[in-house]
């Protein structure tokens, strides 16, 4: 038989045992949506939110700076950080209605969440922001519920870059009651379909790993209906559900990195983000507590740079300087490397390191999350943005 023959039919009868699969596949990992995604989230008790947030924000790190002067880290990298404080503080607001906020009468709240939305509305807005309203656990489902629809009704629409954070996520099934929530709001407020997005927050023992043994959170991404932006990862609601004590929960703990080294997997290639979570040894105090803090959130920050985490919780104004400085060593640091092994890539040459195309994709990706985060300038990154 002649191979065109032959080839001809075993095409065919491939792609018909295969074309599910392919699409199916296709849909799952369309890979990362590409554009910025903020390096923190800031977390704001919905109390305390108010128009004039953000500077004064900028205003209390650039003070705990001078108040506390750091070792020298460069001057071009100290200027970007101060430019940053001054243009930027914030790159991720949440809005919040749980931990942070506590338990308040639904009166107090509704009038938090008008308050929050106004605050919004009137002052500049940071790039991205969202509420995190209750779980949707029974005791604080209809609170969760309400206040949202309290927002977006006092808002008058969307934000923009707005999403919510579903926190004490345990199974699918939250999610995909979640993903029928966001629909009946957009109905009900005038919004595009499919607007409305949110994140899920993994600080349950059930949100990794489910009684029947399958990893919940591989689970997640196809109950939310297309929904789905982020997981995030909460730090200590999850230690102490494990037992772990409270001077050993941190983002560096062994149970941590098990946690999120699953999340990574169930989420890579599907343009879902991840976000690490925080620390809250705070920088507060004398100049040697505020120090050993920095060192300590710098340290972090590098760390869950270096694991795949691009993005993690601030708690503080404090910690904003190290955040930025931290993230911009990291991919200055980075960098010629970057650029010089892609080159070698595209010219066809031995650099001393052989690349694959999977390899030249990562490095192209890492230069453009730098330029997006502000660490390097445009002309120093050689990608596609």
């Amino acid at each position: 038989m002649h191979p065109d023959s032959f080839l001809d039919s075993v095409f065919a009868e491939l792609d018909g045992l295969l074309g599910g699969t392919d699409a199916a596949l296709a849909a799952r990992y369309p890979g990362d949506t590409g554009g910025r995604q903020p390096v923190h989230t800031v977390y704001v008790p919905a109390d305390r939110m108010h128009p004039g947030l953000l500077d004064e924000w900028g205003t209390a790190a650039r003070e705990a700076l001078k108040a506390h002067p750091p070792p020298p880290f460069g001057e071009e990298l100290r200027e970007r950080v101060l430019s940053k404080l001054e243009r930027e503080p914030i790159e991720d607001l949440r809005i919040d209605f749980e931990d942070g906020y506590g338990i308040r009468d639904d009166p107090t709240e509704d009038a938090d969440a008008v308050a929050a939305a106004a605050a919004l509305r009137d002052g500049p807005p940071p790039p991205f922001v969202g509420l995190r309203v209750k779980s949707l656990e029974a005791a604080t489902r209809k609170r969760a519920v309400r206040t949202l629809a309290v927002f977006l009704f006092w808002y008058g629409g969307l934000p923009p870059g707005f999403v919510v954070t579903l926190p004490k996520v345990s199974a699918p099934e939250q999610v995909a009651a979640m993903a029928v929530l966001c629909g009946r709001l957009e109905e009900a407020y005038g919004l595009p379909a499919g607007a409305l997005r949110f994140e899920a927050q993994v600080e349950t023992p059930p949100a990794v790993l489910g009684a029947d043994g399958r990893a919940t959170v591989a689970q997640l991404v196809g109950a939310a209906a297309g929904r789905l932006t982020g997981l995030h990862y909460g730090t200590y609601d999850y230690s102490a559900s494990l037992g772990i004590a409270a001077a050993q929960q941190s983002l560096e703990h062994p149970a941590a990195d098990h946690a999120k080294a699953v999340m990574q997997v169930a989420v890579a290639g599907t343009g879902v983000r991840l976000s690490d979570g925080s620390t809250n040894v705070l920088p507060v105090g004398d100049t040697d507590a505020v120090r050993a803090a920095w060192a300590l959130h710098s340290r972090l920050v590098r760390r869950s740079l270096e694991r795949g985490f691009y993005q993690g919780w601030d708690l503080h104004p404090a910690q904003l300087p190290t955040r930025f400085a931290a993230t911009y060593a990291f991919f200055r640091d980075g960098a010629p490397a970057a650029r010089a092994r892609l080159a070698a890539y595209r010219e066809r040459r031995s650099g001393g390191i052989l690349d694959e195309p999977a390899t030249a994709r990562a490095l192209e990706g890492f230069l453009a999350r730098g330029v997006h985060c502000g660490a390097l300038d445009p002309s120093e990154a050689d990608v596609e943005l």
